[in-house]
């Protein structure tokens, strides 16, 4: 340095500047200014061990490096990150307000519809297997045995068996819920009273007692149209005998009397018509509605409903062809229409159960009472 420089106090000024400058560039930093951890006395040492931040950039630059692009083979950092909300691509639980309105939103699939219904048939199939098994294993008189389970007291009590038709549904549809408990479940499957009136609730009953006449006159229709066209294909003679072959019906009121047959139709309205409808109509035909369409839904609920209903009576025929397909086709046409009949009254009441209830107890009580007075009478 020259003389003129040393004696220049600018230049003075600006050498002590230059040497205070490079005095804190050198000084180490005891902690991290960004994650707080301790630092250790390294020379040269450029990126903070624990978070990586570039220590260099940030003593001359006062800010923190921008980086392009984000590594992800770099684990987290350890100091506090933005919060980002986790995505759930769960189906959106059901509140208590949505209960009775739930046409656009997402239930059960195609398979739970058809799958949770059938186990509940073949649970309670089971059970009354058991139960006769038992029987048949401490009796040693088959012919009595036969006579107590065609007793129609019997048949009342076995009746009571479906009510597993509603525990299996009402068990399943609590995970859709955010309050799980059974008025909300019952709701859920289309057996409420909420958002009815008095009025409302007078409607439905109204509804339910005329369609339950309207479905037996149907059922009688269709059943003689079809023995008509069936007697055109096979002949007279053989569709006359199937048909007056004796039915469960006929054999409950030629064994019973008045007491049973008023405990009967009493089943028929209560247990029969609520649990099936609440597992073919609230369960079955709402999960598949949502699935497959309504007419998709209401054809397939009414195709099971039947199938199940007559595999009792096609069994007899198995020996036989042309008995087998006569009997099938007498049977399933029946409980086919009554069911459909049943999905188009659900559908139009709003997926609301009470007119449907109402219309397959008193249907089934109907029909009952129907085959007493023919049968006594003629």
């Amino acid at each position: 340095m020259t003389d003129k420089e040393i004696q220049d106090p600018n230049n003075e000024q600006k050498f002590s500047n230059s040497n205070n400058r490079k005095e804190l560039n050198d000084k180490f930093w005891a902690f991290c200014p960004v994650c707080g951890n301790k630092i250790p006395k390294i020379q040269k040492l450029k990126f903070c061990i624990n978070c990586g931040t570039d220590l260099n950039y940030l003593k001359e630059y006062k800010q923190l490096k921008p980086t392009k692009s984000i590594n992800p083979y770099i684990l987290p950092k350890k100091y506090p990150q933005p919060y980002v909300p986790s995505v759930s691509y769960k189906s959106k639980k059901i509140s208590d307000d949505d209960i009775i309105n739930t046409k656009n939103l997402e239930l059960w699939g195609t398979m739970p519809s058809i799958g949770v219904s059938l186990g509940a048939f073949l649970l309670m199939d089971f059970i009354i297997a058991g139960l006769v098994a038992i029987m048949i294993f401490f009796s040693f008189n088959l012919e009595s045995l036969f006579d107590f389970i065609a007793n129609p007291y019997f048949i009342i009590f076995s009746s009571f068996f479906e009510l597993i038709f509603v525990l299996v549904p009402v068990l399943y549809v609590g995970k859709y819920l955010k309050n799980p408990s059974l008025k909300n479940r019952l709701g859920l499957l289309g057996f409420t009273l909420k958002g009815l009136t008095r009025k409302g609730l007078f409607k439905e009953i109204l509804i339910g007692l005329g369609f339950a006449v309207a479905g037996v006159l149907l059922v009688y229709m269709v059943s003689f149209l079809t023995e008509i066209t069936l007697e055109f294909f096979f002949g007279v003679e053989i569709i006359r005998d199937l048909s007056s072959t004796t039915s469960d019906v006929e054999i409950i009121i030629s064994e019973g009397d008045i007491l049973s047959l008023i405990l009967l139709s009493l089943i028929m309205i209560l247990i029969i018509g609520t649990s099936e409808e609440i597992l073919f109509r609230g369960f079955m035909q709402k999960g598949l509605t949502r699935n497959l369409g309504n007419m998709g839904g209401i054809l397939i609920t009414a195709f099971v409903f039947a199938m199940i209903h007559v595999l009792g009576i096609v069994i007899l025929f198995l020996d036989t062809p042309i008995l087998l397909l006569i009997s099938f086709v007498l049977s399933f046409i029946p409980y086919f229409i009554i069911s459909l009949f049943l999905g188009l009254i659900y559908y139009w009441r709003n997926e609301n159960l009470i007119a449907v209830i109402l219309t397959h107890g008193v249907y089934d009580a109907l029909t009952i009472i129907v085959v007493y007075i023919f049968y006594y009478a003629f």
